[in-house]
């Protein structure tokens, strides 16, 4: 029952924000919001993005106060992208803090067929189905393709939508209507233990395109070597700036 409740409020709060934030660097392959930070190291790779929510004190104390925190990664899709043309979202993630729960974290796709009853997300949650809860802690593990014909997908903001369809089943009900786009949001921690709930994610692919979160920066002082697995091994720092500068 908390996870309905939730998922009707804190999701149009956060899709609002996101929307807010990724206006700001449209030229980017990201944009970071909320208590987002980018951190060292990844998974096989210098740079991770972390993400945080808290809730002092639990929800009877941190909505009433104002001190409930989230954050995200709001991601550029490329023009023309179809839910019908959507077919890989993944990540890999590791917690640190609290695990996951209260529907978080997750992606959440943000569609629209061009009228307001036609637009909203379509929500993947990220951890063990059904109750996506609990995930285990210190380890990277990878999500699976959440956009696979039978994943599971919350389409409960759009028409005849419910909890959970299959991905197939969303992609034929909505099919022909346009991504305008993806976050990866953390937001629970008002449902974890300790009220805190922190993770890092990396390697998010979103069909053919993987973001690493790294930069031609990060391959410097020895950063290039980190690379154990895609887009490296490098074989030198020269090789590793020189795929960053060519693949922003």
């Amino acid at each position: 029952m908390m996870k309905r409740i939730r998922l009707l409020s804190i999701p149009a709060l956060v899709f609002g924000i996101a929307m807010l934030f990724g206006t700001v660097a449209l030229a980017a392959s990201y944009t970071l919001f909320g208590n987002a930070m980018l951190v060292s190291p990844g998974n096989a790779s210098p740079t991770a993005v972390q993400l945080s929510s808290t809730c002092p004190g639990g929800p009877s104390q941190c909505f009433a106060n104002n001190t409930f925190t989230f954050s995200g990664v709001d991601f550029t899709v490329p023009a023309g992208l179809t839910v019908a043309g959507l077919n890989n979202l993944s990540t890999d993630y590791n917690f640190s803090a609290g695990g996951c729960g209260g529907g978080s974290p997750r992606f959440q796709v943000n569609v629209t067929n061009g009228t307001p009853s036609g637009t909203g997300n379509i929500f993947m949650y990220i951890g063990p189905p059904p109750t996506y809860s609990p995930c285990t802690l210190g380890i990277w593990q990878n999500s699976g393709n959440l956009a696979a014909p039978v994943n599971l997908v919350d389409t409960s903001q759009l028409p005849l939508g419910t909890f959970y369809d299959p991905y197939s089943v969303a992609q034929t009900k909505y099919g022909s209507y346009q991504v305008t786009g993806i976050q990866l949001v953390a937001d629970g921690g008002w449902a974890v233990p300790g009220n805190n709930q922190t993770l890092r994610a990396d390697n998010v692919a979103i069909n053919n395109d993987v973001t690493t979160f790294e930069s031609a920066e990060t391959c410097k002082k020895g950063g290039w070597e980190q690379f154990t697995s895609a887009p490296g091994p490098f074989k030198n720092q020269g090789q590793c700036v020189s795929y960053f500068s060519k693949n922003k």
